[in-house]
């Protein structure tokens, strides 16, 4: 794929580009913000500007409410917001670079384009902050398990019950199982659980974990093939003078670890059953803590990311 803000257009179903809805992508926006480093909260802050509160929270849904402006049709109907894993959930999940992004047109070569993007001082200040917003974007929607599955268009063509309305498993994810905990345990405010999720990576339940988040290799792998963010991003870089744009190592890896869940949970519901009814054991309960650390899990990486563009290390606690 050649390094240029114009990508390929593809024809998707229009619910096909949503990732995880409004209130989760800036949940992952406003989380990234507190671990941030020096020169990535700078560049955020002075990039975004008071058009988005100067965060990464309100700028995440602009992938998404974009597709319905003349000038960017081309993002409205390309599917970089997702890859297509041709497995077969629930029996077996896998993400391949070549059988699932093989075409070259997918997230896994949209985070890759937009890293290269951000960093070009040579593109305006308006490319830069798209391909900030974009990438503010993209690390959100890889962590939901139905942006990185083709089955049934990611679920879009599996039709749902929640609280005795009809919706699609996609939507589901996106949407219906969070706006249900938001109101419930956050108090409909998207920043409260954003600080929430904060408090949970730096010395909460996820504390334990958040390390495991960042890696880039298979945790089974030798210590000679450990791969981490800032191998990925600084061997990326220093080949960007090529013509052509290849995955970067890390979003595939992140893309496996989302997919895993389609095996898991995501397909292991009862047909017929109202999957948001029976309270603590119905479906969307026990949906909301592979949520919840998903959404941190792409704040984190995103804030990572942006330190290692704009720091040179991911600086982060």
């Amino acid at each position: 794929m050649k390094v240029q803000a114009v990508l390929l257009v593809l024809s998707i179903s229009y619910a096909r580009v949503y990732g995880w809805g409004a209130d989760g992508h800036m949940a992952v926006g406003y989380t990234a913000m507190q671990f941030l480093a020096p020169n990535a909260l700078s560049f955020v802050q002075n990039s975004l500007g008071s058009s988005y509160s100067r965060s990464l929270g309100p700028a995440a849904t602009w992938a998404d409410t974009v597709r319905s402006q003349a000038a960017y049709s081309w993002c409205a109907s390309a599917p970089f917001h997702f890859v297509d894993a041709e497995d077969n959930p629930p029996t077996s999940c896998s993400v391949s670079e070549t059988r699932d992004c093989g075409s070259g047109n997918c997230i896994l070569t949209a985070i890759a384009n937009y890293t290269t993007r951000v960093v070009q001082t040579s593109l305006s200040a308006t490319q830069r902050q798209e391909a900030l917003k974009f990438l503010d974007h993209f690390l959100g929607d890889i962590t939901q398990p139905l942006h990185v599955e083709a089955l049934k268009v990611g679920g879009n063509d599996i039709t749902v019950k929640c609280n005795g309305s009809s919706t699609n498993l996609h939507a589901l994810w996106d949407t219906g199982i969070i706006e249900g905990f938001l109101k419930a345990q956050y108090g409909n405010s998207v920043t409260t659980w954003a600080n929430s999720l904060a408090t949970r990576i730096k010395t909460g339940n996820f504390a334990s974990s958040k390390a495991s988040w960042i890696a880039c290799s298979d945790p089974s792998a030798p210590l000679s093939q450990k791969r981490s963010i800032q191998d990925d991003i600084d061997e990326f870089l220093a080949a960007r003078s090529t013509a052509a744009i290849t995955p970067l190592k890390c979003p595939l890896v992140w893309a496996q670890d989302s997919n895993t869940f389609d095996c898991s949970y995501v397909f292991g519901f009862t047909t017929g059953k109202d999957l948001c009814s029976g309270g603590t054991s119905s479906y969307a309960a026990g949906a909301q803590p592979i949520i919840e650390e998903q959404i941190a899990k792409g704040a984190y990486r995103l804030a990572a990311w942006l330190n290692v563009l704009f720091d040179g290390s991911v600086s982060l606690p």
